[in-house]
């Protein structure tokens, strides 16, 4: 493949016997490699020419070094104070300055009146403001938006000034400079001569230039565009048909050099896919079945893919060489800064600083970070023990003693973070003794990743010195935020060698036989009609700056000369519109189809294998039967059967594998701890009572201290926990209104002298062996039972529920249903009643009964167990017969539970 820099290459070899007063100027760095390598390919002996970009030169001419974005931040912030008396704070700064010197950045570039420009921003305001009654009301945030327009005059210039001074300036300063001093430079470099090679968009300042040094006869321009675009009203050829109308040079110089490769056959596919993923995918897909990669560029017109586009490559992709840089907020080392920042600011938040205690989700993610938990030898018990404990918040001393580190050094660094700091220069010093440590025990990637983090905080160190703008460790977190969110870590490799993987403006200059274009949709590809500036889209027509017209122009261009050599191009975009409805595919994409025929189309889906559902089926073995029969010697209780009633699988995990649900902190108030309070305050206030008719009085004297015992119980089972205040508050007041709205229903229940409530016991363990056929030991069938008493002379059997609970839950007309979830409350209470007439030989001349007092659903009284049929009268007398009948049906379900050829089965039929 002949590429444009061979071609050119070639040309200006013809006229030029020597190189050594040769300066190439070029668009890019990633040009500057590719067209050094073709020169040592082209030239056999002799120098090179010396090659620079368009910022190089322009910084020569300017004499002028280019600042930092954040240096030129704060150094705009020391200009804006000595203007204004009452100026905004730091962070409120930063979050309109970026904009203004963007603006100033564009207005310069483009060699615009600033005078002119700000006096017309100026003016639209006051028009805006005026009235024939001579009165406008303006809010005080309106206001502030006019002053702030009248003063966009002051603060340039006095920047503009500020900067001269200091040599060092904003890439448009450097242009506007340029200007100012081609003259000079073009007569200090008399000798030598300039080829431009593969400019496209210039800003009005690089037509200036480019036209001033043109007019010397010393320089050469070499335009990288096909005729088909060029003559054409392609919207790809709009600039450099205006160049060749316009300028004077092409008036008796030839317009070098349109070719006529984009016609030419092509194999091109557009492949719709659905979302980033299903794109980089198929990208592997394309790439693993290439046969070389070494002229193959796969190109991100979206560049935040990257992190998947990694992530996705084939083994086959052995060289890759990557111009993009990685997002700093993607970094893993990111994600510990702003752990560490976080630290301080919810302590700040929750009043801890006194005490200096921190938050224990930020301590864990601080000390849980994989650069930090290698150093703590008993990690998993110092955050068992924080949970055990119920800990909200860690001191730094817990911190000092509860943890124990590999080494003394380790011990130090990591504490330190926990340390109360005195300023932001002493905070940072902390963040850079603590990379310095962690650089001793990093990988190679990781060390990358630190060195990086490492330039940042040592350039804000110096920074924070020089003008201490950062007051607080808020601002400076809302800061350090803005700038990992703009900022990337570079990538070096071998740039000539295997995939090369780019952005759309990387591309420049640059021919490749095998293109692969991800995110080709519209508002990427080109981007979206948006513009963050405070210069009206009117303004900027008349003034000749960009707008979006212009900004898709470039794009067309980049796309379009980029397919111009390729001999095979696949081009993906997303089928799935975003949330807005918009996200089609680019434009572009609709003009190529225009343009070019034998186009080939696909819609492209995951392939989707589908499996018939299986499930989850574990096999009995001796193992698991000794557990079973450790289970049967220790006690089966009515949530072990209904737990195996309901998911099997649930069950073995849980009584066989003996596995336990995860523990964590319990922040807010978890149900089973709301249910043990209010079991355990009705326990308190009835135990005394046992054996005694309770009177309504009786009633009255547990109200005066029910709240106190709710109280107490929380503290006993909510450790740590702070019952004052939000979601725990409400909670605490359910608690007691669940105590209090009981204990009123039983003074009701009282004042009625017909009835007699006798308390039998309060919280009862019972227990009873029972054997079963087929088993040669017996089970153990246990419960606790939250309250026996005697009503009127039926005893009742009741267990509390702070859960909803209704009558049909407790409906035992059909043994059968019984393994239904809905019935499982049915079987404990048949259970408990079970356990009672055994362990205490009961009279069954004797009425029965067994139910639930439901906390949410107090109003519906006593809801005891049913055994009648549908729509006839209730009937809830428990007989002795009944209760044999529900033991045949609790043998069947463990037998079925113990029996070794029956496996332990998921249900089909789960709703989670």
């Amino acid at each position: 493949m002949q590429s444009f820099i061979s071609d050119t290459l070639d040309d200006i070899i013809l006229q030029t016997k020597s190189f050594e007063n040769v300066v190439f100027i070029l668009p890019s760095q990633r040009a500057k490699v590719f067209v050094k390598q073709a020169c040592k390919d082209k030239i056999a002996i002799g120098f090179l020419p010396e090659i620079i970009t368009i910022e190089q030169l322009i910084q020569q001419i300017s004499d002028i070094e280019k600042a930092e974005n954040i240096q030129l931040l704060f150094q705009f912030y020391e200009v804006y104070k000595n203007i204004e008396k009452k100026s905004d704070s730091f962070d409120v700064f930063t979050s309109w300055a970026f904009t203004v010197l963007q603006d100033f950045n564009e207005i310069d570039q483009h060699l615009v009146d600033t005078k002119d420009i700000f006096v017309y921003i100026r003016d639209i305001e006051r028009l805006k403001k005026w009235s024939v009654k001579g009165t406008f009301s303006e809010t005080e945030l309106i206001k502030n938006h006019h002053n702030f327009l009248e003063k966009l005059q002051e603060y340039y210039t006095a920047f503009y000034s500020f900067l001269l001074q200091q040599k060092v300036g904003y890439q448009g300063m450097l242009y506007r400079e340029s200007c100012k001093k081609i003259d000079e430079f073009l007569i200090k470099n008399a000798q030598k001569k300039y080829f431009f090679i593969g400019f496209n968009a210039l800003n009005k300042a690089e037509e200036f230039l480019f036209q001033k040094m043109l007019a010397t006869n010393n320089a050469v321009i070499y335009w990288d565009i096909d005729e088909a675009f060029l003559n054409s009203n392609h919207q790809a050829g709009n600039f450099m048909r205006t160049y060749k109308s316009t300028w004077k040079y092409f008036e008796k110089n030839p317009f070098k050099t349109p070719v006529n490769h984009f016609l030419s056959e092509k194999n091109i596919q557009i492949i719709g896919a659905a979302k980033s993923t299903t794109q980089q995918k198929y990208i592997a897909e394309i790439l693993e079945n290439s046969k070389s990669l070494n002229n193959t560029a796969l190109v991100l017109a979206d560049e935040t893919l990257l992190p998947i586009a990694l992530n996705s490559l084939p083994k086959n992709v052995n060289g890759i060489n990557i111009t993009m840089g990685y997002p700093l907020k993607d970094i893993p080392a990111s994600q510990l800064f702003l752990a560490i920042f976080q630290l301080f600011l919810s302590q700040e938040k929750l009043q801890k600083t006194i005490t200096n205690q921190f938050y224990y989700k930020d301590c864990f993610r601080v000390l849980q970070h994989p650069f930090l938990i290698k150093f703590i030898l008993n990690n998993d018990q110092f955050f068992n023990k924080i949970t055990h404990e119920n800990r909200l918040f860690i001191s730094q001393k817990d911190l000092e003693s509860l943890l124990k580190f590999q080494s003394e050094e380790a011990k130090n660094i990591i504490l330190d973070l926990f340390k109360p700091f005195t300023s932001i220069n002493q905070f940072i010093e902390i963040i850079l003794s603590l990379i310095f440590f962690l650089k001793e025990a990093a990988e190679t990637l990781e060390k990358e990743y630190l060195f990086r983090f490492y330039t940042i905080f040592t350039q804000l160190k110096s920074l924070q010195q020089k003008f201490s703008f950062f007051n607080d460790l808020k601002v400076f977190s809302q800061f350090f935020k803005q700038l990992i969110a703009t900022e990337n870590l570079s990538f070096q490799g071998e740039p000539l060698q295997g995939l090369q993987l780019m952005g759309m403006l990387e591309t420049r200059v640059l021919d490749f036989e095998t293109i692969i274009l991800a995110s080709a949709n519209e508002g990427i590809l080109p981007a979206n009609k948006q513009q963050t500036s405070f210069i009206p889209f009117d303004v900027k027509i008349a003034y000749g700056l960009p707008t979006y017209r212009e900004k898709d122009a470039i794009f067309s261009y980049h796309f379009f000369r980029l397919l111009q050599r390729a001999k095979n191009v696949f081009i993906l975009y997303n089928t799935e519109q975003d949330h807005f409805g918009s996200g089609e595919k680019s434009r572009f994409i609709t003009q190529l189809e225009m343009m070019k025929k034998n186009i080939s189309h696909k819609i492209i889906t995951p392939k989707v294998i589908s499996k018939p559902i299986k499930l989850k089926e574990i096999q009995k073995n001796s193992a698991i039967q000794e557990r079973l029969i450790e289970l049967a010697a220790k006690g089966i209780s009515p949530s072990t059967i209904t737990s195996y009633l309901y998911n099997p699988i649930q069950f073995y995990k849980q009584k066989v594998l003996k596995i336990k649900e995860f523990n964590d902190v319990e922040e807010t108030i978890a149900h089973n701890t709301l249910g043990t309070v209010v079991h355990e305050t009705l326990d308190d206030l009835y135990k005394p009572h046992i054996d005694n008719y309770l009177k309504s009085t009786d009633i009255v004297a547990m109200e005066k201290v029910a709240k106190d015992l709710v109280t107490a119980k929380f503290s006993k089972h909510f450790i740590n926990g702070n019952i004052s205040t939000g979601k725990n508050r409400l909670i605490f007041e359910v608690a007691n209104r669940f105590v209090s709205n009981f204990l009123s229903k039983e003074k009701e229940l009282l004042q009625d002298e017909n009835n007699q409530l006798k308390i039998i016991a309060t919280e009862q363990n019972l227990s009873i062996e029972i054997e079963i056929d087929g088993f040669d030991f017996p089970f153990k069938i246990h419960g606790n039972v939250d309250r026996i008493d005697v009503l009127n002379g039926v005893l009742r059997i009741i267990d509390y529920k702070t859960g909803k609970v209704t009558k049909a839950n407790l409906k035992a007309n059909n043994t059968e249903k019984l393994r239904e979830e809905k019935f499982h409350k049915a079987v404990q209470v048949l259970l408990y009643a079970y356990l009672f007439t055994k362990s205490t030989s009961f009279d069954f001349s004797k009425p029965l009964q067994a139910g639930i007092y439901s906390f949410k659903s107090l109003n519906e009284g006593f809801l005891q167990i049913d055994f009648a049929e549908q729509r006839k009268s209730p009937e809830t007398l428990i007989s002795e017969e009944k209760l044999n009948d529900f033991l045949a049906v609790l043998k069947t379900y463990i037998t079925e539970m113990y029996t070794i050829d029956n496996a332990f089965l998921e249900p089909a039929d789960l709703k989670y």
